[in-house]
């Protein structure tokens, strides 16, 4: 029983605590309950075929103990198995809305045909080089940066070429390289800056459907990204001005939702009001 209580209480504490580990997958959790249940059901059968249940040898009624030990493995398997439904559920949903936005901003985009767009990328799933790429050899993260993320051979010269274009007034050659950028180092800690900054050069040459694919691009390369609010804001606007009241409405909503109390979810209030959203 005492080993049964340790292995229990290892077993639990990833789960239950805070202190998890965040590489662990809910499948790993879940592969783990289902080795404890296991282990559980041999010391059971174990415990009764030697007649430790029955004797008082392991103390008290044993088999009842067990038995409620049991019961609270299968709530947790199946707890488990609920926030993983749950979890791909909301992926799934944010996968298709962001492919929703992708679909109608290449309707009103001229020269986007909408039967050339690819398959949107999972929300949230890894970022790797394409398919028969060159891998990119990997540097030390600049120690400026603050993010601790690695950045690969001449990013970070690339990305201050295109703001230096950028802060010059040369808009279209700022689009351009930052369009480089990102197709360059796809996944990279500079990427969403650079699709957002692109959408600010596309903002200044006019073009509204380019600048809110960027923002949609700079969103859904890292919704947990520092600017991933502002993208957000400046999508639901760029939406708006191109006639996509409703769209941009509810895209509006969505920031205050993903980020409260941020000066995102303030501007977006603004931003609505501009649209008189309901």
């Amino acid at each position: 029983m005492l080993r049964l209580g340790l292995a229990l209480t290892l077993c639990l504490l990833p789960v239950l605590g805070h202190a998890q580990d965040r590489t662990q997958t809910l499948a790993d959790i879940r592969a783990e309950l289902g080795a404890l249940a296991a282990e559980f059901n041999a010391l059971k059968a174990e415990l009764v075929s030697s007649g430790a249940a029955t004797s008082g040898a392991a103390g008290g009624d044993a088999l009842t103990r067990m038995d409620t030990i049991e019961a609270e493995l299968a709530r947790l398997t199946a707890r488990t198995e609920d926030v993983e439904l749950k979890l791909n559920r909301v992926v799934s949903d944010g996968t298709n809305r962001i492919g929703d936005l992708e679909y109608r901003l290449c309707e009103v985009t001229d020269g986007c045909d909408p039967a050339t767009l690819g398959a949107t990328p999972v929300l949230g799933g890894d970022t790797g080089a394409p398919a028969g790429g060159t891998a990119v050899e990997p540097v030390a993260a600049d120690p400026g940066a603050g993010t601790g993320a690695e950045l690969a051979v001449s990013e970070q010269d690339d990305f201050d070429r295109a703001k230096g274009v950028l802060a010059s007034g040369d808009f279209r050659a700022a689009a351009d390289l930052f369009a480089t950028f990102t197709q360059s180092y796809p996944g990279g800690p500079l990427t969403q800056e650079a699709h957002f900054l692109r959408g600010d050069a596309l903002t200044q040459l006019g073009d509204t459907s380019g600048a809110a694919r960027a923002y949609l691009d700079a969103f859904s390369s890292n919704p947990d990204g520092l600017l991933a609010p502002d993208a957000l804001v400046k999508l639901g606007e760029g939406l708006g001005a191109l006639g996509q009241v409703p769209e941009a409405c509810v895209t509006l909503a969505e920031v205050g939702l993903r980020y409260p109390g941020s000066m995102a979810q303030t501007q977006a209030a603004v931003a609505m009001q501009g649209f008189a959203c309901p």
